[in-house]
């Protein structure tokens, strides 16, 4: 479906190709900085599993767990995953708040999604002295997750387009927990000088984010978007 949201095609995330060395990797980018990686993972096959017709058949009746859209997601709904894609998967309300948001991504019940998840390649760098955990998610376009911070991790775009905002650990962001990303984007990033802006980049199906530990981020879908992370716990 097409977005209700405009690109900012300017990125201020730096890219690495399928060049960048494991060494290189751990070197500029795991400790330091964000990284986008393009060519590093072919996930044609998985991507090929995530239609909406594939995934509303095998998935269609089983429970899925919603959280709500704020810094938080302190709230969980469950609702079946077809109930979800026909009637909860529409554009974002700039005026709704993050609690009253609901959002499928990450609490994904294994045993279930557990079979398409073999299908995932998943960036080929890992952390030293971490494992990886999946996260799985489909939202409408304007959606997103309002500033917030954890471990360090990977994200990457199946469908639809997908803005980033991140800050380094040292400088937290001006917004309100409560806030959706597009209500943020609308009121507050115009008021930003150009030094207090955040890196940003728009993510397309095929390119996967890199995010340091303790980094900020928000995200914001420009489409309705299906999307895996990859966290580094």
């Amino acid at each position: 479906l097409a977005g209700t949201v405009p690109e900012e095609p300017r990125c201020t995330v730096e890219r690495a190709d399928a060049s960048l060395t494991y060494s290189l990797f751990l070197q500029r980018f795991a400790f330091s900085r964000p990284v986008i990686l393009g060519g590093v993972t072919d996930n044609s096959a998985f991507r090929a599993l995530c239609t909406r017709e594939k995934l509303l058949a095998a998935f269609g009746p089983f429970p899925v767990r919603l959280s709500t859209a704020n810094t938080y997601s302190y709230r969980k709904v469950d609702v079946p995953f077809q109930e979800y894609v026909e009637h909860l998967l529409k554009p974002q309300d700039p005026a709704r708040l993050g609690s009253d948001t609901l959002y499928f991504f990450g609490d994904n019940n294994f045993t279930e999604w557990g079979p398409l998840f073999q299908h995932y390649v998943p960036p080929p760098f890992r952390i030293p002295g971490t494992s990886p955990a999946y996260s799985f998610g489909i939202a409408g376009s304007g959606s997103g997750v309002p500033f917030h911070w954890h471990g360090p991790g990977y994200s990457e775009v199946i469908f639809g387009r997908k803005r980033w905002f991140l800050y380094p650990p040292d400088r937290a962001p001006h917004f309100h927990p409560n806030e959706s990303t597009l209500a943020w984007l609308q009121h507050t990033y115009p008021t930003l000088p150009p030094a207090q802006r955040p890196l940003e980049c728009t993510l397309r199906p095929g390119e996967v984010l890199y995010f340091p530990d303790r980094w900020w981020h928000a995200t914001l879908n420009l489409d309705t978007s299906v999307f895996i992370s990859t966290f580094l716990g």
